[in-house]
């Protein structure tokens, strides 16, 4: 039986985003004072973070497996429209609505999916012509049909509570809990299970995984699927916790669940990463870009503190990277 070693454990894949959230904390514990760790303070960033960590770790799940997709800035407004048009709008059943905002991101999943899969073309390409057309669907669907760009939802009873609302005394969304429940799900079936050896497999040779028996193409639709209908539910609870739809928005969903998955240790190569790290990116990336505002620095140079901390972040990944893949156990004496 192996035993573990702290070499060992700064050798996994989530070491260096681990050492890194610690470092952003220490940071703005220090220059943020006391109130960015009261219970306020956590909120803000941890409601973030789970906004953006429900749609990050799917992505990052793609990112290992070799694909991207940035359509999900387009498929957050997209659930959240549907939701509010159906609901809202034409004052149908909410769970009709919420039914039909994750069935949408399903087709859109499957539809880029299926491009990656039988055109051979890349799926940053797919996707980004998806991107667009998404955009201008609802754009075009939401004018044609309410006359307006944004549209109001009121949602009451047991679909408030389980999709849009605060908790905890009011400061944390619901959100929290689903974005935690998530990833303790991704966690399991993506790495004691073969799924997520297969996910690993296609990220280091699509063609020697394809060569080696493993389901390439079905599991390129179902991350696909797991992608866009993830974007669709924030998007869907964040119209019901507002009470309102925008048809602009989202588009910071794309370089943000990015940046948070490469300081979570994913290899945009592919190949390389785990769920927990893209879980301690995502709060890094949060603590970063909320954190700032806690402190007493010039906003104006804000951007270059978020980006600075930011890439110290992902260095440090790269280094831990480094030492993880070049690491090869000692060999026992011979019997």
């Amino acid at each position: 039986m192996s035993s573990i070693t702290i070499g060992g454990l700064l050798r996994r894949p989530e070491a260096g985003a681990a050492l890194g959230l610690i470092a952003v904390l220490i940071f703005f514990a220090i220059f943020g004072g006391i109130t960015f760790l009261k219970p306020g303070g956590m909120a803000s960033w941890l409601n973030v973070a789970a906004n953006l960590g429900v749609i990050a770790i799917p992505l990052g799940l793609l990112m290992i497996a070799g694909e991207l997709d940035i359509s999900v800035g387009a498929m957050v407004p997209f659930g959240a429209m549907t939701v509010s048009v159906m609901s809202g709008h034409y004052g149908l059943p909410i769970w009709l609505g919420v039914a039909m905002a994750l069935s949408f991101g399903l087709i859109v999943g499957l539809v880029n999916g299926i491009l990656v899969v039988k055109t051979a073309v890349p799926s940053l390409i797919v996707t980004l012509g998806s991107l667009f057309a998404v955009q201008g669907i609802v754009l075009g669907l939401t004018v044609l049909i309410t006359k307006s760009t944004s549209v109001a939802l009121t949602v009451e009873g047991p679909a408030k509570a389980v999709f849009g609302d605060f908790i905890l005394g009011g400061q944390l969304q619901v959100m929290v809990l689903w974005w935690l429940g998530l990833t303790a799900l991704y966690d399991f079936f993506v790495h004691p299970s073969p799924f997520g050896n297969w996910i690993f497999a296609m990220g280091g040779d699509k063609v020697s995984a394809r060569n080696a028996g493993i389901p390439t193409d079905r599991l390129t639709i179902i991350l696909f699927v797991l992608s866009a209908t993830s974007a669709a539910f924030v998007g869907m609870c964040q119209a019901i916790l507002y009470n309102s739809a925008q048809v602009a928005g989202g588009q910071s969903f794309i370089f943000n669940a990015i940046i948070s998955v490469v300081v979570g240790g994913v290899l945009l190569t592919g190949g390389f990463g785990s769920v927990i790290g893209i879980f301690f990116g995502t709060i890094t990336f949060a603590i970063v870009t909320q954190g700032i505002y806690y402190t007493d620095f010039d906003r104006n140079w804000s951007s270059l503190i978020i980006g600075v901390l930011l890439l110290g972040a992902v260095l440090m990944n790269n280094t831990f990277r480094k030492m993880a893949l070049s690491y090869s156990p000692k060999k026992g004496p011979k019997a």
